[in-house]
């Protein structure tokens, strides 16, 4: 049976991930030491930090991917004459916009679907830890499974 202790501790670990946004590799390091350091005491807290880890590693694996595919887009357009805007001054106001490239086009896309991305990630983590809070271990999308 499972004690409102283990509830919260599995909880914190999902919610731990958060701590990136004030200690860089906080999504992993956060995670890893409450895992680590309570993973001997309940099956549960054992499951649901693998779960977190799982996911933070295939999130990070997903974004290098996204970003080698989207990087390029974007420095081929930058390297060919940035001609898509051209602003002359403020006296005399002069705005241009000429045709957007195709290679912008498919950049852009995967930039708005990298953002997608981030939101989701930020929805199924609220989603696991209330999970967690409830007893329940949430398997989360789109896992790899690195640690079984």
């Amino acid at each position: 049976m499972l004690n409102n202790h283990q509830k919260n501790i599995a909880t914190f670990i999902h919610l731990s991930t958060f701590s990136r946004f004030i200690i860089p590799f906080g999504n992993f390091i956060g995670p890893v030491i409450l895992w680590i350091a309570n993973k001997d005491k309940s099956e549960f807290i054992d499951a649901n930090g693998k779960q977190i880890i799982n996911f933070q590693i295939s999130i990070m694996l997903y974004a290098i991917i996204l970003g080698t595919l989207t990087i390029p887009f974007f420095i081929f357009k930058i390297l060919n004459g940035f001609d898509f805007i051209d602003f002359n001054g403020f006296n005399d106001v002069h705005i241009n916009i000429g045709k957007p490239s195709p290679l912008l086009y498919i950049g852009g896309f995967l930039g708005v679907l990298a953002v997608m991305a981030f939101i989701l990630e930020l929805v199924f983590i609220v989603i696991a830890s209330l999970k967690a809070r409830d007893g329940e271990v949430y398997k989360y999308p789109f896992t790899i499974n690195f640690l079984k």
